[in-house]
């Protein structure tokens, strides 16, 4: 058995996360691998569980939280998958 990282739960189906960068997490469910690696809305705060938009090297849940912060390249983001300033 594992121990999840996030709550310690000892459980038989705990599962391990990879990361690009070679970190190795362990985690009970996927709620808690979400609250501990999604990354966080710089405008709402949320926890980005999708595809999100990335806008200047800053990350944002939805087409509307990058136009509230980066008024210039937000306005070209549209809130559909790949979809991206030029």
């Amino acid at each position: 058995m594992a121990t999840c990282e996030v709550c310690g739960n000892d459980y038989w189906l705990a599962f391990e996360v990879r990361t690009v960068s070679g970190d190795v997490h362990t985690f009970d469910s996927f709620e808690c691998a979400a609250h501990k690696l999604a990354p966080i809305c710089e405008h709402c705060q949320v926890k980005i569980i999708g595809h999100g938009v990335e806008v200047s090297g800053r990350f944002f849940c939805c087409g509307h939280c990058a136009r509230a912060v980066e008024a210039e390249q937000g306005a070209e983001i549209r809130d559909t998958v790949g979809a991206r300033p030029a």
